[in-house]
């Protein structure tokens, strides 16, 4: 007998979430830092698989199980940091073995009327691959403990008017560190990474090649990303990385040169060339090209020949 996949339950409050994991009320009821290093705090009373409207930003001193995120499952060690968003799918493995470190979950809510209510959809982590968690060294994870440890006196003490802008300062400190701790992750990856190009390029000449434009017109980044099993944010942030150039831009290289070959070697006109390269508009076509050779495909052809 088939087993069936688990049931999703949608979490939609702090307060909520306080009561499925038997703990007293939240002293605010748009974030709340769980310890769980504290005994009362047993994660394995939340489902195995749920959704929230919520952010959740994690930190793992102590390993115990895997994390679920999506369809697949968070990758990671001891020391590290896990990103989710709202309307994302999260949970833990059935056998849960207790994990150690902090979980800060806050509504956007408790964002408004702040720059990072707009900001915080422009970190990419929260929608990286599901084997992206953020590993940190040994005094990353001292830097991270001493802002989530400002974050707990501050929700442990009485709130007042400076409680929300402190808290979401060290909110945004937090995503600060993060984003300059991922591009560390990602330079001392690079040597790992280095064959990413290489794929980029096979997905790329293979779409050309099968003649896919007539059909689905110009490769996205969705369309490359989703090939090579990573989101796009975070496909881009890793070329990025490697050559300065975003996905987007790796596209258009590679669009440019399958053009220049096309003008120097066929008699088509401007206008098949666009349209055997997927461009709606021909005018579209000779716009990306001048913006990146300096020359309309015309003249192009004219210097060649």
């Amino acid at each position: 007998m088939k087993s069936q996949a688990p049931k999703i339950v949608k979490l939609e409050s702090i307060t909520e979430i306080h009561r499925l994991l038997e703990l007293p009320g939240p002293s605010h009821p748009l974030i709340t830092l769980l310890d769980t290093r504290e005994e009362r705090v047993n994660l394995s009373r939340l489902p195995v698989s749920y959704v929230t409207t919520l952010y959740k930003i994690s930190f793992i001193s102590k390993l115990g199980g895997k994390f679920r995120y999506g369809q697949g499952f968070y990758d990671f060690d001891e020391g590290s940091m896990v990103f989710t968003a709202p309307n994302q799918i999260v949970g833990s493995t059935e056998i849960y073995k207790g994990n150690e470190g902090y979980s800060l979950i806050f509504h956007q809510d408790f964002l408004h009327g702040y720059p990072l209510a707009a900001k915080i959809k422009q970190y990419g982590f929260f929608s990286y691959a599901s084997n992206e968690a953020l590993h940190l060294s040994e005094q990353e994870r001292t830097t991270i403990s001493s802002v989530f440890n400002i974050i707990r006196e501050e929700l442990d003490s009485r709130i007042d008017d400076f409680s929300q802008e402190v808290v979401i300062a060290q909110i945004e400190l937090l995503l600060s560190y993060a984003k300059r701790f991922y591009k560390r992750q990602f330079l001392t990856r690079q040597a790992a990474s280095s064959d990413l190009l290489q794929q980029v390029e096979e997905v790329l000449s293979a779409y050309f090649k099968e003649g896919k434009t007539l059909e689905l017109g110009l490769p996205t980044v969705q369309f490359l990303a989703e090939q090579l099993n990573y989101t796009a944010n975070y496909l881009s942030d890793m070329l990025r990385s490697l050559t300065g150039l975003s996905a987007q831009q790796h596209i258009h290289e590679k669009l440019i040169e399958k053009s220049k070959e096309l003008l120097s070697t066929s008699s088509l006109t401007v206008s098949e060339i666009a349209y055997q390269l997927g461009f709606e508009h021909s005018q579209s076509f000779s716009r990306l090209f001048k913006n990146v050779t300096r020359q309309s495909p015309v003249q192009f052809r004219t210097s060649f020949n």
